[in-house]
């Protein structure tokens, strides 16, 4: 089976395709509070699955980081008006250090395409 990288760098890929399985790196955006991040978060997910020939109806497993847990209810607020109600994946979040301070979430999915 082949492998298929999206925005293939030195370090990582932005999204590996293997076979009907979509991996996406975790995804992190600028912005002045945890609703704002995670909108634009949601926004590259879907336009790194569309770009991988699926979207988030198909998704298996989301994991989420928060700086601070204090930020659930916030990031909870956007997720639930941008997740398929019919389709929700399993889902783990958790709190701990991201990769900079001015990062409060980051989220890493799985989709199935095909």
């Amino acid at each position: 089976m082949s492998i298929e990288r999206l925005d293939k760098g030195r370090r990582m890929s932005e999204a590996v395709i293997h076979g009907n399985t979509v991996y996406l790196a975790g995804q992190v955006a600028e912005g002045p509070d945890v609703e704002s991040q995670t909108k634009a978060v949601l926004a590259s997910i879907d336009a790194l699955l569309a770009r991988a020939g699926t979207d988030k109806s198909r998704i298996l497993t989301a994991t989420i980081w928060l700086s601070d847990i204090a930020n659930f209810a916030g990031m909870n607020s956007v997720w639930d008006a941008w997740v398929d109600q019919e389709n929700p994946p399993a889902r783990a979040t958790s709190e701990g250090k991201l990769a900079a301070p001015k990062f409060l979430v980051e989220i890493i999915v799985v989709a199935a395409r095909g």
